[in-house]
């Protein structure tokens, strides 16, 4: 490319769309041809153990439907492997780059990434332009009146409806509805650059990646699904809930838009989506929740910790039908009812003593949906030692939580067809023992 030419890039990263895309709109505005790119980043790819891993054969997707759009139009995306700040190195030799958009990203390894790629841009010269898009209120934006974070939902939700406010409909402060009302990539198409990189997406194999069985939710939700959420969304044998977790993850869904059509369709829903909220600024405000409780004290319990107990588990072979249906819907789908999410990550902290970040980190591996503020701050909440945490004492029954959301079997059956037969196992565990004992535990760290 002629470096007498300046360029705009925008860097795609947990936003996989063009439409309703805040950094992307900002860049097509910037006066410079708008050049996209996405980074396989290996960082985080060398970290990924399963090599069959669903999530990078959808990101891959993804990135091709772009690419044919962008083509169509008469641009492009590019497409890289490799680590961000070399990445950088080798595109500025190749163009004249101006600025740089993207949005912002707040888990720990991304803020650490964005830091040393703006240290980067700086020494260059290049303008880093970074925008909130993957929330819909980030950290800093929602707090107590004395500047302090919140640490418990109730009252963190009522400031939250309190500063989004109409924001969730159009023309209102927070829906910047300049940016609404003149978003269209159809008539922006002139702030893209035309160009032709003539080169297809790496491959999955050249990623180190083989293709996934496990197929994707759509993004497309019937309404109903979201009138009805909070009458059956608790019934894990229902097709009650959107299942659109993996879209908000990667961006393939504008979460503004979801909000907005869920405060006019369900308070429950919405709730979901503050909850989201309030998770990613505990762990902005509060970063240590990564790899410890937030409830320091619970740093005390001695957990057992059996690896073979650990491994029936995951496999769902607890002799516990809900807490198996659970793990085995995981594994095969990658996906697990959030009701039975809650039961299987109790079972494992408090009926096997079992540390909870054994079973964060075993989610992690299998959510499509995996986030971590979301999946850190359910697992603490699970067991005992986060922000709005369930009290230590109270302790989910695996029978009764059968009896009252799966009472016709029909879940269970269709994850563990040998329940009721002797090729079933016994339970590896007796309820009232395990809870007498979590208790005893549990005290013995707390009052220490």
């Amino acid at each position: 490319m002629p470096q007498s030419v300046k360029y705009s890039f925008f860097w795609f990263r947990r936003d996989l769309r063009l439409e309703d895309n805040k950094a992307l709109y900002f860049a097509l505005k910037s006066g410079y041809p708008v050049i996209p790119v996405f980074i396989f980043d290996l960082n985080i790819l060398e970290q990924l153990e399963e090599k069959s891993d669903a999530r990078v054969q959808f990101i891959h997707r993804e990135l091709g439907g772009i690419k044919k759009k962008l083509n169509e139009l008469g641009s492009d995306l590019k497409v890289v492997i490799g680590r961000p700040v070399e990445v950088w190195e080798e595109l500025i030799r190749k163009f004249n780059i101006a600025e740089v958009y993207t949005n912002r990203d707040y888990e720990p390894y991304a803020v650490k990434r964005d830091a040393e790629v703006e240290e980067f841009f700086k020494n260059k010269g290049i303008a880093f332009k970074t925008f909130k898009d993957h929330l819909i209120t980030e950290a800093g934006e929602v707090m107590k009146d004395d500047g302090h974070p919140y640490v418990v939902f109730t009252p963190y939700k009522r400031k939250w409806l309190e500063v989004v406010g109409g924001g969730l409909e159009a023309g209102s402060p927070l829906s910047e509805s300049t940016f609404f009302s003149t978003y269209s990539i159809e008539s922006r198409m002139s702030q893209f650059a035309e160009i032709n990189f003539n080169k297809k997406i790496p491959e999955l194999d050249e990623l180190g990646f083989l293709p996934s069985s496990i197929s994707i939710p759509s993004r497309v939700v019937e309404r109903k699904i979201i009138k009805d959420y909070d009458e059956k969304r608790n019934f894990p044998a229902l097709d009650a809930t959107s299942r659109l977790g993996i879209h908000f993850r990667f961006g393939t869904l504008s979460i503004r838009e979801k909000a907005a059509t869920a405060s006019q369709l369900n308070e429950t829903y919405l709730n979901e989506l503050i909850w989201r909220d309030f998770y990613a600024q505990i762990l902005a405000h509060f970063p240590r929740v990564e790899n410890g409780p937030f409830r320091e004290k619970y740093d005390s319990i001695e957990w057992i910790n059996d690896e073979s107990q650990f491994e029936k588990w995951c496999k769902g072979q607890t002799g516990f039908p809900l807490v198996d249906a659970g793990m085995r819907q995981l594994n095969e789908t990658g996906f697990m009812h959030n009701r039975v999410r809650m039961l299987t990550a109790s079972f494992l902290a408090k009926h096997l003593l079992i540390d909870w970040r054994w079973g964060e980190a075993y989610f992690a591996s299998k959510l499509l949906d995996y986030e971590l503020a979301s999946n850190n701050g359910g697992w603490q909440w699970a067991a005992g030692c986060g922000t709005d945490a369930a009290p230590y004492f109270r302790i989910f029954n695996p029978e009764l939580q059968l009896k009252k959301f799966d009472k016709n079997l029909d879940y269970v059956r269709k994850y563990v067809p040998e329940y009721g037969t002797e090729n079933y196992p016994k339970p590896m565990v007796e309820h009232k023992e395990a809870r007498k004992r979590c208790l005893e535990v549990y005290k013995k760290a707390l009052d220490g």
